[in-house]
């Protein structure tokens, strides 16, 4: 009886299967059109986001290591931060051309490595950009640990996110393929490319169980996401009230303080001036701090929150775990919608360094201006290289000067 009850359950558990497989397959006849447009979408925003991303990351790329690095403790994780970016933006000329050309050439180890690069990407960046929130804080906080801080601590901490988000990343590639039987049975695949030329969306998702599904989906969601946002917003709120106690204890001890009592105090103090002034500057550099961290929360909120709360749907669209035809359709649209929402980043990460960051614009519009001055007049008259060589080194002057943030 129990054996019989056993095959009744596997027989139902394969006919709702199928039932299942055959309602997303008709959704996937009725969205092959949208494919397509999706496609020509792809292409077009890889397209626009492929100039600027190079020319911004290259610039900062080159400004973070040629003039900064010396000089501010922070600068690492920028620096691995547009590395990041920059490695996803020189992987975009292939897409573009198989989103163009509906074809693959290259071979699926190029392919897969590609696919890999985009993950590693935004997951990268959202690790670097909680190190830098949560090293903003912790120096704000704690001058002393910032003096006691070195160099090497960072490029340790860097190398050792590197290898954790590598392979965290790693099963993303895993959950792909390219063999016949899988995209016979799945919908991700399209039905216009065949089994040598699909690549990126068109690759189908492996069928896994529910259990490795949940798994999956609460590993990303939790370390991915969830945990990166909350020590963003922690680090934001942590700093706001530090801030906001520090102007409200100015407030209440001047305000008990009668004129005369401060006039004597300044009198006495030899050094008023330059404790008011210290203390101006801390209060500088905690609002510098505050705008650093609130930026990359707004930034990671924008970028990177519309793709994980679309991800969990995707992932039961992909293992065949919805079975209405609306939802299917919302979620797959959605989907490269949120994907090229988060490869924004690759843009937005260089102005967070521009407008942040007071000696990187200036380093960076002297760069900018050297190379269109060097653009607009490849050749100099003898008479004018004097003149730049003494405004080179009249700027080289005043970098000296600069105070690092």
């Amino acid at each position: 009886m129990k054996h019989e009850r056993v095959k009744k359950g596997s027989a139902i558990s394969v006919c709702m299967r199928g039932k299942m497989s055959q309602n997303t397959t008709l959704c996937n006849d009725s969205s092959t059109n949208v494919d397509e447009i999706l496609k020509l979408y792809y292409a077009g925003f890889f397209l626009l986001l492929f100039i600027p991303g190079l020319l911004l990351n290259t610039a900062a790329l080159w400004v973070l290591c040629r003039h900064i690095w010396k000089k501010t403790k922070t600068v690492i994780f920028m620096i691995n931060l547009a590395a990041a970016d920059l490695v996803h933006i020189l992987s975009l000329p292939l897409r573009i051309y198989y989103y163009f050309n509906h074809n693959w050439p290259f071979g699926k180890a190029v392919c897969m490595i590609c696919f890999y690069l985009r993950y590693l990407n935004m997951y990268a960046a959202i690790a670097f950009l909680m190190c830098i929130s949560i090293q903003r804080y912790a120096f704000l906080l704690n001058p002393f640990s910032a003096r006691r801080w070195r160099r090497r601590y960072d490029l340790l901490i860097s190398v050792i996110l590197w290898v954790v988000v590598g392979l965290a990343c790693s099963p993303f590639i895993l959950m792909r393929s390219s063999s016949r039987q899988q995209q016979s049975t799945n919908v991700s695949a399209s039905a216009n490319t065949s089994d040598s030329d699909s690549c990126f969306k068109d690759l189908p998702m492996r069928k896994v169980s529910l259990r490795m599904a949940a798994i999956i989906i609460t590993f990303t969601e939790l370390f991915g996401f969830l945990i990166p946002l909350i020590c963003i917003i922690y680090c934001s709120v942590r700093i706001a009230w530090s801030l906001n106690r520090k102007q409200s204890e100015d407030q209440q001890t001047s305000a008990s303080l009668s004129p005369s009592t401060r006039s004597r105090l300044q009198s006495v103090t030899s050094n008023g001036h330059t404790s008011k002034n210290q203390e101006k500057d801390r209060n500088r550099e905690k609002r510098r701090a505050l705008r650093i961290v609130l930026s990359c929360s707004a930034l990671f909120l924008f970028c990177f929150a519309p793709y994980h709360i679309n991800f969990v749907l995707y992932m039961m669209v992909s293992q065949d775990l919805v079975e209405n035809c609306g939802i299917i359709a919302g979620v797959k649209l959605f989907h490269p919608v949120s994907l090229c929402v988060a490869s924004l980043s690759c843009c937005l990460n260089p102005l967070l360094y521009y407008f942040l960051n007071a000696e990187f614009r200036m380093h960076f519009m002297r760069t900018s201006s050297v190379s269109s001055s060097i653009l607009s007049s490849p050749v100099s008259s003898p008479t004018e290289c004097p003149t730049q060589t003494r405004l080179l080194k009249m700027e080289s002057k005043c970098s000296e000067n600069v105070k690092a943030e």
